[in-house]
């Protein structure tokens, strides 16, 4: 087994019914997760990166293969991507981070119809993202499994919220109908995981 491990799932395939459905969270997690760590550790096996971490893999990563920054994004970006959302989600956020969305962004509808435009209008496969850069909050969006704490994006930070918009994560359920898929996202959120690591960033 490679350094790059699978973490556990924090709920039960069906835990977001209905907004996401079993079927695709089983495959989702159990197949493209697992393959994107199996084949991360394959990619760094036998060299230098098998002793680094993922965020210091990503400081360099246009130094790397294309192995190592689709894997490695795709490892990373689903395990932050699992713990933000939990059963019985959604709502608004409060305190701290409320205030920085609603100071960023005017308030928090301001700040979803961003966001849920950011995730709509990303063409093809790859994720939305808020960031913290420089103690301020932005929203931004990246192709396939890159990030934003990848030297080769435009809009670097630490993400705190990211939303799957490649396909795998929503076509069983609703086809070609992503926009709905994002207006659903918004009932799992677990707000209180996106406020941690907003507040372990401050």
């Amino acid at each position: 087994m490679g350094k790059f491990e699978l973490p556990k799932l924090p709920y039960a395939y069906d835990a977001l019914e209905p907004y996401i459905d079993k079927m695709t969270m089983e495959i989702h997690y159990s197949k493209h997760h697992n393959g994107y760590v199996t084949n991360l550790n394959n990619a760094v096996a036998g060299t230098s990166l098998e002793n680094n971490t993922l965020e210091g893999i990503f400081k360099e990563i246009s130094k790397h293969p294309a192995a190592v920054r689709n894997n490695g994004g795709g490892t990373f970006n689903h395990s932050l991507f699992w713990t933000i959302m939990k059963k019985n989600g959604g709502g608004k956020p409060a305190d701290k981070l409320g205030d920085a969305i609603n100071s960023a962004f005017g308030n928090f509808e301001e700040f979803k119809s961003k966001f849920s435009n950011a995730a709509a209008t990303r063409f093809g496969s790859g994720w939305a993202w808020l960031i913290v850069q420089n103690g301020k909050l932005l929203i931004t969006s990246t192709p396939n499994q890159d990030n934003p704490l990848m030297d080769v994006t435009e809009q670097k930070g630490t993400p705190i919220l990211g939303l799957d918009v490649w396909e795998h994560a929503y076509y069983l359920k609703y086809q070609n109908r992503r926009p709905e898929y994002i207006e659903n996202w918004w009932n799992v959120i677990n707000w209180d995981e996106v406020a941690k690591r907003f507040s372990n960033i401050k």
